[in-house]
C-alpha cells in the first residue's frame, strides 16, 4: 500500500498574513464535502513551509498579550496578531523556519497528541542532524523542543474535525532580542535559543529545510509531493 501523500508547498520569505491566508484556503479544501474540493485517494493535506518576512508577535487561544502590551509591541515596529492556535504569546520573524501542516489526521492514522509529538520528533531529528544531539521534548503539558533550559522550537496547533493547522516555529538565525519583549509561551524563567547560537555559526532557513523534510517524511510515514509534480 502506498503511503499517504502530503503536498509540499515551499514558500519563500513571505509576510505572515500570506501564510495564514494560504493556510485558510487549504483548510477550506480539506473541510469540503467529498466530491467537491476534497482531496481524493491517499492525499492527506499540505505542508506549508516558509520564513517570515518581518517581525510578528502572535497570541493563541489562551491569550498572552494585554492591550497595553500589544500597543508596546507595535511601537517596536512589529505586527501583532491573534491566532486560533493553542498556547500563549510567541514571536515569528526572519531567520525562523515556519512549518504549518494542514492535515486530515484520519488519513495518517494520527490523533492530535500524536501529531504534536510527531512535530516535536521532527524538530529533535533536525537538531540531531545539525550536530545537536541534546535536543529533546518535555512531558505534557509542555510542548516544543529544548536544548538544555532554552527553547529552540515552539509548537502551537489547532485541530477541528480532525484537520490540523498552524504548527512549529524553529529558530535558525532568528534575532533573539525580539523575545525579550514578551514571556515566550508564558514560560517564566526559561530562555530561547537558536541553531546559530548553539552551533556558533550562521544557520539559514534554506539550509535546514532539506533535512527537516526528510525528518517529516520519516516521522509521518508519508510521501511529499511538490505542487508541480501533483498537477
Amino acid at each position: 500500500m502506498r503511503p499517504p501523500a502530503v503536498q509540499l508547498v515551499r514558500l519563500s520569505r513571505i509576510p505572515y498574513t500570506e501564510l495564514l491566508a494560504l493556510q485558510e484556503r487549504w483548510l477550506r479544501r480539506l473541510q469540503a464535502e467529498p466530491g467537491t474540493e476534497a482531496p481524493s485517494g491517499t492525499e492527506a493535506g499540505a505542508l506549508l513551509i516558509c520564513e517570515p518576512a518581518g517581525p510578528v508577535y502572535t497570541s493563541g487561544l489562551r491569550g498572552g498579550l494585554t492591550p497595553e502590551e500589544t500597543a508596546r509591541l507595535r511601537a517596536l515596529g512589529a505586527e501583532v496578531r491573534t491566532t486560533g492556535r493553542g498556547g500563549l504569546a510567541t514571536f515569528h520573524g526572519p531567520g525562523q523556519l515556519l512549518c504549518h501542516p494542514v492535515l486530515d489526521l484520519r488519513r495518517l492514522g494520527l490523533r492530535l497528541r500524536t501529531h504534536v509529538a510527531a512535530l516535536e520528533a521532527c524538530a529533535v531529528r533536525l537538531c540531531e542532524l545539525q550536530g545537536l544531539p541534546g535536543a529533546s521534548a518535555r512531558p505534557p503539558p509542555y510542548t516544543g523542543v529544548w536544548l538544555g533550559k532554552r527553547k529552540v522550537c515552539a509548537i502551537g496547533v489547532r485541530c477541528g474535525r480532525h484537520i490540523t493547522s498552524h504548527g512549529l516555529a524553529l529558530n535558525c538565525s532568528t534575532d533573539l532580542v525580539w523575545f525579550d519583549h514578551i514571556v515566550p509561551c508564558g514560560l517564566v524563567g526559561t530562555g530561547v535559543t537558536s541553531l546559530s547560537e548553539e552551533l556558533q555559526r550562521h544557520v539559514t532557513v534554506d539550509e535546514v529545510i532539506p533535512p527537516f523534510l526528510e525528518a517529516f517524511k520519516e516521522t509521518y510515514k508519508c510521501m511529499l509531493i511538490s505542487e508541480d509534480s501533483s498537477n
